[in-house]
């Protein structure tokens, strides 16, 4: 009898962000597959979920993802989670997810965490139809996307590191134009979190001016007019 791999959301900052429902999976499957297990650890600890935890990341998954699927087909159920948000959201995931639906493994995914929504929905830029980046590539190809997303007439999103952020703001403003409405969402739902909604031009000033940028950061961009 086939098993079952539960895809769990994890907070993205503030540990209240987690639903009864995912507390509950994560205690009652036998293994929780996990991209950090010491990461995971400080939410079990938190929370006293006892489950047993493995780790499952983008240097292993390659080679366990056949392991993993065969357990599954004999009926094992399972979590998986990342260090941060939603598994498969610009996190691991995918390959097992893919093998699972492939070997008739059955996957349930929880709604939760995401650093998208909350950074899209507070951006005050038009939600009701968006495009998702996740990472733009560091060097090759990196321009071809951002022309690309310029001409977009929907509101994009992406993920960017707080080292790179006046870099990748000074190319959305080549690409898109300084007058062009965008948000920098940073540090989502932690201590202190900051939403900033300007032109691309006063953002870059904003940021350019601090002396060093930390935290998660979600750049949200309008669509082409």
């Amino acid at each position: 009898m086939s098993g079952k791999l539960y895809l769990v959301p994890t907070p993205i900052g503030n540990l209240e962000d987690i639903t009864l429902r995912a507390l509950r999976v994560l205690k009652e499957v036998s293994l929780v597959l996990a991209e950090d297990t010491r990461t995971s650890k400080r939410l079990f600890q938190h929370y006293e979920i006892e489950t047993p935890l493995r780790a499952f990341h983008a240097h292993n998954e390659h080679k366990v993802t056949d392991s993993l699927v065969e357990q599954l087909q004999a009926g094992a159920e399972w979590a998986l989670v990342t260090d941060a948000g939603s598994p498969g959201i610009s996190d691991p995931g995918f390959l097992l997810v893919r093998a699972c639906v492939a070997a008739g493994v059955q996957v349930e995914a929880l709604p939760g965490a995401t650093a998208v929504i909350p950074a899209l929905t507070a951006s005050g830029l038009p939600a009701d139809k968006f495009h998702f980046e996740g990472f733009l590539p560091h060097k090759k190809g990196r321009q071809t996307r951002l022309q690309y997303l310029a001409e977009l007439p929907v509101t994009f999103v992406m993920y960017e590191s707080p080292y790179r952020l006046v870099k990748c703001l000074d190319q959305l403003i080549e690409h898109c134009g300084a007058d062009r409405q965008a948000c920098v969402a940073r540090e989502l739902t932690k201590m202190f979190e900051e939403v900033r909604t300007d032109t691309l031009a006063e953002l870059k000033a904003y940021y350019a001016s601090k002396d060093k940028v930390k935290g998660e950061i979600v750049v949200v961009v309008a669509g082409k007019s």
